[in-house]
């Protein structure tokens, strides 16, 4: 049970690695901006939302979507290991 309850920790250290690795990069603001508050990931920038609907070419996806992605087989690889 005590490696199950590190599970949440785990992923969302995972899920703020790949976040940030699909925020599209242009001066570094945006993923300079993007912070683990408690159990959340916030991006505090004013254009995040628009980042998010694919307005850049470098990530027409958003970054919210594949990150999502990635955390379903994320989980299931975790919880695989214990």
């Amino acid at each position: 049970m005590a490696k199950l309850a590190k599970v949440p920790d785990q992923l969302l250290k995972d899920a703020y690695t790949e976040l940030k690795a699909n925020t599209p990069i242009r001066s570094g603001n945006a993923r300079n901006k993007t912070k683990v508050r408690g159990d959340k990931i916030r991006s505090n920038y004013s254009y995040a939302g628009s980042l998010d609907a694919g307005s850049s070419p470098q990530a027409p996806d958003g970054f919210t979507k594949p990150t999502i992605e990635y955390m379903r087989k994320d989980i299931d690889k975790l919880i695989k290991r214990i």
